[in-house]
């Protein structure tokens, strides 16, 4: 599993999955999160404005992002 450390109070799910590396740009981010392959605390999530915030964690194709302050 690999941290996120935030520069703000929160970071949005399609930016997170963007600089973690898990997609190459944001419109990757938008069409599997619309697609539901994401999960936010083990729940499908398909809202790319999603706000996460420190302990979130985020699943996406066999990877896992916890973010942190």
């Amino acid at each position: 599993m690999q941290s996120l450390h935030l520069r703000d109070e929160f970071i949005k799910l399609g930016q997170a999955l963007k600089a973690a590396g898990l997609v190459e740009s944001g419109v990757e981010a938008k069409e599997v999160i619309q697609e539901g392959l994401v999960k936010v605390n083990g729940q499908t999530d398909t809202r790319r404005g999603k706000k996460l915030y420190p302990g979130d964690i985020v699943s996406y194709n066999g990877e896992e992002i916890k973010i942190e302050n």
